[in-house]
């Protein structure tokens, strides 16, 4: 390895944020990649991301973690964090402790295996702009008040702040609304949710129906594509004015849910009525002997059906009722130019599902 040559180690790299980053940067030929996490993960869509190394180790044990990495170390030293890893919890409340806990033990563990440590990006949400809590000012600027707590992101926020100024590493966070790409059985994978219900419908011979309110069916949304956000941690990391930021991140456009269930209704080749409230939760339970006869007549990839989706991550979002965007100028006049057609990356996207077989 040359002087020039860094290395991203990419926390959570089994979730749909990790797999974009770790995808995008073993695309960079002056990179190398490994994704940590607690088991090394399955990739579905296509092969696996070339000469990309995997750590599986549990980072609440965090002598197993000091070791697991103290062994890549020397031959593989890591200059570059990339924290995209959650613990869900049902309060937000009992989120603090354990995401702290984690993001304190990625940063501590790698520096404490010795790895020379430069930079770390931290991956947020939406819900640092309280989108979990009603409605907010929008479009949500980085310079926004934060709301009253407990949020576990400005937790890990701070922890990253306070240690910078001590520690030989900077840091930027960057904040996402939902990520689309692929990930079975994460918290946060809306383009599993979106397709599997669609499947299911189309097999009972249904049209495609928004499974949410009025409300939310004409509210302004954003999505991200995952490997967009591989680039926005290629930027972060190699962008000096983004350290001690941070940015929205975004495709760069907004919809509403009443314009793309139509693009998403011709990609699954099906017919669209109009919206049809469901609680996905209670719904989809009853549904797992028929994903596997799906997934026999199809022919389709085996998933066991607790695995392909987390219907309460479509109910949350399928019921906001209001805006939720947010302003992306602060991270364009830092210089990030990337954008993403949502639109097209949907249908791309369900595409992609389908012939790879994951969906029918």
């Amino acid at each position: 390895m040359t002087d020039v040559r860094k290395h991203a180690l990419v926390v959570g790299a089994g979730g749909v944020i990790g797999r974009g980053v770790v995808a995008h940067f073993a695309t960079l030929p002056d990179w190398e990649v490994t994704g940590l996490s607690r088991h090394r993960p399955v990739w579905l869509l296509g092969d696996e991301p070339a000469e990309t190394e995997y750590i599986e180790t549990d980072l609440f044990d965090r002598t197993s973690a000091v070791e697991a990495l103290r062994t890549a170390a020397d031959s593989r030293p890591v200059t570059h964090l990339v924290y995209a890893a959650y613990q869900q919890r049902s309060r937000p409340a009992e989120e603090v402790a354990p995401n702290l806990e984690l993001l304190a033990s990625a940063v501590e563990s790698t520096e404490e295996a010795g790895h020379p440590l430069e930079h770390v990006t931290l991956f947020q949400g939406g819900k640092y702009y309280g989108c979990h809590l009603g409605p907010f000012k929008t479009p949500a600027k980085e310079s926004d008040p934060r709301h009253i707590g407990p949020n576990f992101y400005f937790d890990q926020q701070d922890y990253l702040a306070g240690r910078a100024p001590s520690a030989a590493w900077d840091w930027t966070a960057l904040r996402p609304e939902a990520v689309m790409g692929e990930s079975m059985g994460t918290p946060m994978s809306l383009l599993m949710v979106i397709g599997v219900y669609a499947a299911i419908s189309k097999e009972l011979g249904l049209p495609l129906r928004f499974p949410g309110t009025e409300k939310a069916y004409n509210a302004l949304y954003q999505v991200n594509e995952a490997e967009l956000l591989g680039k926005a941690a290629a930027w972060a990391a190699q962008t000096p004015a983004c350290r001690g930021e941070a940015y929205n991140i975004t495709n760069g456009d907004a919809f509403r849910w009443r314009d793309m269930f139509p693009v998403i209704a011709r990609a699954f080749d099906m017919p669209l009525a109009d919206p049809a409230p469901v609680n996905l939760t209670a719904m989809m339970q009853d549904y797992g002997p028929l994903w596997d006869r799906m997934t026999a007549a199809h022919d389709l990839v085996e998933v066991p059906f607790d695995k392909v989706a987390v219907w309460g991550f479509g109910d949350f979002i399928f019921n906001s009722e209001y805006d939720n965007v947010r302003s992306d100028l602060k991270a364009r006049s830092h210089g990030w130019n990337v954008f993403v057609d949502s639109e097209e990356m949907f249908t791309r996207q369900i595409r992609s599902l389908r012939s790879n077989r994951v969906l029918p």
